[in-house]
């Protein structure tokens, strides 16, 4: 993980944000403080983002040969 001051990481922050994306984390120090710049996809693996229920369905499997026709045939009759 590269380490960036604060001064060079603003001036150069295209350069910071191309390596998170393509290189991993990069730190930046401020003094005695630090933060980490890294890609979207990285961030949801490291904090287990889950699916939405749309992106679960849609990921899901084809379900286009599936049967889902109605059942025609007369119910049993049922005394109540």
């Amino acid at each position: 993980m590269m380490e960036w001051q604060l001064a060079e990481a603003k001036n150069r922050l295209s350069e910071v944000v191309n390596r998170a994306l393509t290189e991993g984390p990069q730190r930046i120090k401020r003094r005695d403080d630090r933060v980490v710049v890294l890609s979207e996809e990285e961030y949801e693996r490291l904090t287990g983002r889950q699916k939405s229920l749309v992106e679960f369905l849609l990921d899901g499997p084809d379900l286009s040969d599936l049967d889902i026709t109605r059942d025609e045939s007369p119910m049993r009759d049922v005394e109540l």
